[in-house]
C-alpha cells in the first residue's frame, strides 16, 4: 500500500460517513467527550447506548482479574512477611484486609520492620564485638564474664525478635506446601542458631553467632528497603484516592450545609467555591469556571466548564464559584472507577508475570536442593560441620528469588499506577505489554486526529426550500442528540436564530441517520450512502475535506433531496506530533472514517499517514482490522468503547478512546480518558518501555541466581562466601531490580 493510497474496504466496506444513529445515548454522559465522535463511525449512530453489548469483547477473558493468589509470587505466600503487605506485587483484593486502610497498613508494616532492623542492630553490635573470628579480623581482644551465655542470649533475642517474620514465613510457606523465599531465609537462620547453640551448650566446633545477628540484620534491611520501594509504587493510586476532600457544601433548602461528601447522593446540588476540589461527579448548573483536571486526568492545561458541562470529582476549581448537581458517587465515581481498573490491572498476571512466578517457585527447589547437595559434597570432602552448614547457609540465603519474584510485580504496580494518574487506563495487562508488537495502528477520525467540533460552514439547497428553513428543519430533527454532528446543526441554527420545529415519530436509521415528521410531513437527515441506497442520485458540488449529511422530504426512493448540509471539522494540532513519533517506531498508520473519500483523504494527505477507509460504519470495521491483519500486521485500534466494541475486539489490542468519565462503559483492553492523540502515542511508547524494564529485571534476578548459587556453595577454588555476605548479594540484587523498576517513573512523565 502506498503512503497516498485509498485503501477502500472490500465487500462494501465502502460504507459512509453514514448517518448518525440518532439514539438518545441514555445513560451516557457525553458532556466529558469534548465532541467526541460517533460520527466517523459511519456517521453517528444514535441507536440507544443504555445497555452496550459486553459478549463482544469475546477475544479477552477478565476473568483473571477477579483476584489472585499471592502465594505464586515467587512460590511464596505473601502472608508471611508477617503482614508484610505486597500490594506493589501485582496488587491484591483490598477486601481482603476486611475493609481497613490498605495504604496506612503497608505504612505500619514498613514501620514494623524498619523497628525490627533497629533493635536488631542495636543487638548485633555486641555479638560481632565478643565474636572471637571478628575480633582477630579486626585485631582486638574483648573478654567478659559468661561470654558464651551473653553472646547466646542476644542472639536467642535476635532470632525470635528480628527473624520472626521468616520463621512465620517458613511455617506458612511450609504449612501451604509452598516453600520460597521464606523457607530458603527461615531455613538458613534456624540451622544457624540451632547449631551455634548446640556448640555454646558443649558441641564441638566454631559457632557463627555473629554471622547469624549479620544475616537477620541484613534481611530486615533489605526488606524494608524493598517495602519502601513498593510503597512508593502504589502512592501514585493512593494521590488519587486522597484527592477528594472530606466534606462538600450541600444546598438545604436556602442554605449551604457542610456534609460528608460519603453522605452526598445522585441529585443533590452542591457548592465548590474558588480553589477547592470538586467533592463530587457532577453536572454544573450554575456559573462557570477553568478546572484543572491534572491529577485525575493527566490535561495540563485548566479547561474551561460551563453550565450542564460534566466536572470530575477530585480536581481543582478556578478562582470561580460553581454549582454542581451530583451525577456518580462512591463505586460510579470516575476515580472508584479508575482505582478498581488499576487494582484489577496489577491483580492480573500476563505470560510474562507467571512465567517470573514459575521460575522463582522452581528456584526456591534449586536452591534447597543446592543446599542439600553442598552439604552432602563436603561432608564426603571430610570437611567439619561447621563448615559444611556455613555453606549450606550461604547457599539458600544466596540463591533467594526475591529479586525474580519482585521483578515484574513491582514494574506492573508503577506502570499501571502511572498511566492511571495520567488518564491511560489499562484493563487488560498482556495487551498493554503487547503494545511493543504493534505494526499497524488504525485510527478513529472524528474526535481523535480532529477535534470532533463539528461547524456548519456551507449549506446548497436543491428544492423549494430556503437554507434557513432546511437547518431549521435538520435542527429539529437533531435536538434530541448529544452526537457532534448534531451539535454542529444546532449551533448553526442558534448562530442564526432560528427557531426549531416540534417533530413527532423520531426514529433512527440505524447507522445511516434519523427521521421524523414536521407539521405531518416526513423528513430525515441521513449520509451520502443512505441516499445512494434510496436509489437517488446526489448532487455534484459539496467543500473537499467536509462531512456531508443531506435533508430529505419523504420516504424511501420516493423522497426528494432537499439540501446538503456540509459541516467542518478542525485537524487537532496534537496529531502531528502523534503521527511523527509512531512512524518513528516503525507503525504503519491507518485512519478509518464514515466520511466520504474526499474528505478521509484530505485528512490522511495532510497528516501523511500510510492509508485510509472511507465511508465505513461502525459495524463494518471489523473487516477493516481483519483486513490488515491477513497482510500480517499486529493492530490496535482506536474508538469509541461502545458504538466500537466489536472492532476494538478483532483488534489485537483495542483502545477506547474519549471515555471521559465513563470508563467502565468500555470492554477494550486499554481506555483512555482523553480524546488526544498523544496520549495514544504515550502509551504505547510507555508500554514498550514498560516490557523493557521487565525484561532487564527479568535478566538481572536470573543472572543474578545463576552466577551466585555457583559461588556460595564454596566449590569454587580460592572463593568462599559467608551467609553475611551472601545476604548482602542477595538484598542488593532485590535492590537493584526496584532501583531499575522506580526508573520506569521518568518514562510515564505525561508533560
Amino acid at each position: 500500500m502506498s503512503d497516498k493510497k485509498n485503501t477502500a474496504p472490500e465487500k462494501g466496506q465502502h460504507s459512509d460517513h453514514s448517518g448518525h444513529d440518532h439514539s438518545s445515548h441514555s445513560g451516557h454522559d457525553h458532556s466529558s467527550h469534548s465532541g467526541h465522535d460517533h460520527s466517523d463511525h459511519s456517521g453517528h449512530d444514535h441507536s440507544s447506548h443504555s445497555g452496550h453489548d459486553h459478549s463482544s469483547h469475546s477475544g479477552h477473558d477478565h476473568s483473571s482479574h477477579s483476584g489472585h493468589d499471592h502465594s505464586s509470587h515467587s512460590g511464596h505466600d505473601h502472608s508471611s512477611h508477617s503482614g508484610h503487605d505486597h500490594s506493589g506485587h501485582g496488587g491484591h483484593d483490598d477486601s481482603a484486609h476486611g475493609g481497613h486502610d490498605h495504604h496506612e497498613h503497608h505504612a505500619h508494616m514498613i514501620q514494623d520492620f524498619k523497628k525490627r532492623f533497629w533493635v536488631s542492630l542495636v543487638l548485633t553490635i555486641p555479638v560481632l564485638a565478643l565474636s572471637k573470628m571478628i575480633q582477630g579480623f579486626l585485631g582486638f581482644e574483648l573478654s567478659i564474664p559468661y561470654q558464651g551465655e551473653v553472646v547466646f542470649g542476644l542472639a536467642t533475642i535476635l532470632f525470635f525478635y528480628g527473624g520472626w517474620p521468616f520463621l512465620k514465613g517458613l511455617y506458612d510457606e511450609l504449612k501451604s506446601w509452598k516453600p520460597g523465599m521464606m523457607t530458603l531465609i527461615g531455613l538458613a537462620i534456624t540451622v544457624a542458631y540451632v547449631y551455634s547453640s548446640a556448640i555454646v551448650f558443649g558441641l564441638p566446633g566454631m559457632d557463627f553467632f555473629w554471622e547469624l545477628a549479620t544475616l537477620i540484620v541484613i534481611m530486615l534491611l533489605g526488606h524494608w528497603i524493598e517495602m519502601k520501594s513498593v510503597m512508593s509504587a502504589s502512592n501514585a493510586l493512593q494521590l488519587l484516592v486522597e484527592l477528594l476532600p472530606n466534606e462538600a457544601h450541600k444546598k438545604q433548602g436556602d442554605d449551604w450545609v457542610d456534609v460528608s461528601i460519603d453522605s452526598l447522593q445522585s441529585g443533590d446540588v452542591i457548592l465548590v467555591r474558588a480553589n477547592e476540589k470538586v467533592p463530587a461527579d457532577g453536572t454544573i448548573v450554575e456559573g462557570e469556571s477553568y478546572i484543572d483536571e491534572s491529577l485525575v486526568t493527566g490535561e495540563s492545561v485548566p479547561v474551561k466548564r460551563k453550565k450542564e458541562d460534566s466536572v470530575i470529582g477530585g480536581s481543582l476549581n478556578g478562582n470561580s464559584s460553581i454549582q454542581l448537581k451530583v451525577e456518580k458517587t462512591g463505586k460510579d465515581s470516575y476515580l472508584q472507577q479508575v482505582i478498581s481498573l488499576v487494582e484489577e490491572a496489577q491483580s492480573a498476571k500476563s505470560k510474562t508475570q507467571n512465567l517470573a512466578n514459575k521460575a522463582a517457585a522452581w528456584l526456591a527447589f534449586v536452591a534447597i536442593g543446592a543446599g542439600i547437595i553442598t552439604s552432602v559434597g563436603w561432608a564426603l570432602l571430610g570437611q567439619d560441620t561447621s563448615f559444611i552448614l556455613e555453606r549450606t547457609v550461604t547457599v539458600m540465603v544466596i540463591s533467594c528469588p526475591h529479586a525474580l519474584g519482585l521483578a515484574i510485580p513491582l514494574v506492573v504496580a508503577i506502570s499501571t499506577a502511572m498511566s492511571a494518574k495520567n488518564g491511560l487506563l489499562i484493563r487488560n495487562r498482556t495487551a498493554f505489554e503487547n503494545s511493543r508488537n504493534i505494526s499497524a495502528l488504525v485510527f478513529d477520525k472524528t474526535g481523535t486526529l480532529t477535534k470532533g467540533v463539528f461547524q456548519l460552514s456551507s449549506v446548497e439547497t436543491f428544492a423549494d426550500v430556503s437554507e434557513d428553513q432546511s437547518i431549521s428543519i435538520a435542527g429539529g430533527l437533531e435536538q434530541h442528540s448529544e452526537h457532534p454532528i448534531a451539535t454542529g446543526l444546532l449551533e448553526g441554527a442558534k448562530s442564526r436564530s432560528l427557531s426549531l420545529p416540534e417533530v413527532t415519530d423520531f426514529e433512527t436509521i440505524t447507522g445511516r441517520g434519523i427521521q421524523g415528521r414536521v407539521d405531518g410531513t416526513d423528513y430525515s437527515v441521513v449520509s451520502s450512502k443512505h441516499v445512494e441506497e434510496q436509489g437517488l442520485s446526489i448532487p455534484e458540488g459539496g467543500l473537499a475535506g467536509s462531512t456531508e449529511v443531506y435533508l430529505l422530504r419523504g420516504k424511501g426512493a420516493q423522497s426528494t433531496i432537499l439540501a446538503r448540509l456540509s459541516l467542518a471539522d478542525e485537524i487537532r494540532p496534537e496529531s502531528k506530533e502523534a503521527v511523527k513519533a509512531l512512524r518513528k517506531k516503525g507503525i504503519k498508520l491507518f485512519m478509518a472514517t464514515g466520511d466520504s473519500e474526499s474528505t478521509a483523504k484530505a485528512v490522511s494527505d495532510e497528516l501523511e499517514l500510510d492509508g485510509y477507509y472511507s465511508r465505513v460504519m461502525p459495524e463494518k470495521k471489523v473487516e477493516v482490522i481483519k483486513d490488515l491483519q491477513k497482510q500480517g500486521h499486529f493492530v490496535a485500534m482506536t474508538g469509541d468503547g461502545v458504538n466500537d466494541a466489536p472492532a476494538l475486539a478483532t483488534a489485537d489490542i483495542g483502545i477506547a478512546v474519549g471515555s471521559g468519565t465513563d470508563v467502565a462503559a468500555s470492554t477494550a483492553d486499554i481506555v483512555l480518558v482523553r480524546s488526544n492523540p498523544s496520549d495514544i502515542a504515550r502509551l504505547i511508547l510507555f508500554g514498550r518501555a514498560t516490557y523493557s524494564k521487565m525484561v532487564q529485571n527479568l535478566i538481572w534476578a536470573t543472572g543474578y541466581n545463576a552466577i551466585a548459587l555457583p559461588l556460595a556453595t564454596g566449590f569454587i577454588p580460592g572463593i568462599v562466601i559467608s551467609p553475611a555476605v551472601g545476604a548482602v548479594f542477595m538484598s542488593l540484587s532485590t535492590i537493584i531490580v526496584a532501583i531499575n523498576a522506580q526508573l520506569l517513573k521518568r518514562k510515564a512523565k505525561i508533560h
